[in-house]
């Protein structure tokens, strides 16, 4: 079975995804939006030896007898996404935009091939809602705890007819999908008052990078290019709008520090373990002023960043 990793964030990447390395890997199981996977890279090795043979895959769960078309009798949003409730849910309360879910959920493309499922896998999978594909983030608004949903998503709210993501199913998918719990998502972290431009404070470095400790660490070794970092960020463009937040999505990222945009492969550098620093990122060191990167902020861009561990 090849694990899908569906929906996952959208804007989670905007730090980890830089237009010159790919993000390492996906963190979450959930259908992942756009996120690239990396691409092979050519490493040393010895002369091949004889290998025990792969153990076989297991075999994937039934598809429904309604996967290659939603029945007459599923409701439709204007979105174009098709449901039908399985199972009805404990009370009216919804999951909003920000808020985590926990699900269990089957994946099947409509020739009835069966692509991820968290059921399979016997662990459920927990994320933001707007971390997800359009279908999804749409659909779970629409459940309550203990509800069962089939969904029929099309291609223009999950992957696309052509996805541009290695190894995403295309067109519409079908899903089955059980909404186990569901958490408020913290409150978004309050904009800095000196969002607009680094105050006199700041200090700043030869390449332009401003910045200025928020919070002591307790370490005194700092990470290098190579190091694989975890942080809690939260990014603002300077006019006060905040576009990305781990603090939001109540989930630490991690990530290899070479493989983000400039300003923070510097910034996160002169941090110790349990700093909190705020960094103005100029363009340059950013997505630049006109961004090649779909949805990618332009400008300087404000993060808070904690560094929560590194190796």
């Amino acid at each position: 079975m090849k694990r899908g990793y569906l929906v996952l964030v959208a804007m989670l990447a905007i730090p980890l995804a830089c237009d010159q390395k790919p993000s390492p890997q996906a963190t979450t199981d959930a259908p992942v939006a756009e996120s690239a996977k990396p691409a092979a890279t050519a490493t040393p090795t010895a002369e091949p030896t004889a290998q025990p043979p792969a153990p076989p895959e297991p075999a994937g769960l039934p598809a429904p007898p309604d996967v290659a078309a939603p029945p007459a009798d599923a409701q439709k949003t204007a979105s174009g996404l098709a449901f039908k409730v399985l199972t009805p849910g404990k009370d009216k309360v919804h999951p909003g935009p920000d808020d985590k879910v926990k699900v269990h959920y089957t994946g099947w493309t409509t020739d009835g091939k069966m692509f991820d499922s968290s059921v399979l896998r016997g662990e459920p999978a927990s994320f933001g809602v707007g971390g997800v594909i359009p279908g999804w983030t749409e659909a779970l608004q629409l459940m309550s705890k203990g509800e069962k949903r089939r969904l029929w998503i099309p291609g223009s709210l999950a992957y696309g007819d052509r996805p541009t993501r290695p190894g995403a199913p295309a067109g519409m998918l079908v899903f089955d999908v059980e909404l186990l719990d569901f958490a408020p998502a913290p409150k978004p972290p309050p904009v800095p008052k000196d969002v607009k431009a680094p105050p006199a404070t700041a200090k700043k470095t030869a390449s332009g990078l401003a910045y200025q400790v928020q919070q002591k660490g307790t370490g005194t070794e700092h990470p290098k290019p190579t190091s694989r970092v975890t942080v809690h960020y939260t990014g603002w463009t300077t006019d006060g709008k905040m576009f990305d937040s781990s603090v939001v999505r109540d989930e630490p990222t991690t990530f290899p520090l070479g493989g983000v945009i400039k300003g923070w492969t510097e910034g996160v550098q002169l941090m110790v373990k349990g700093e909190k620093t705020r960094f103005w990122i100029p363009a340059g060191l950013a997505y630049g002023e006109k961004p090649t990167r779909p949805g990618a902020p332009s400008g300087m861009l404000v993060f808070d960043i904690e560094l929560i561990d590194f190796r």
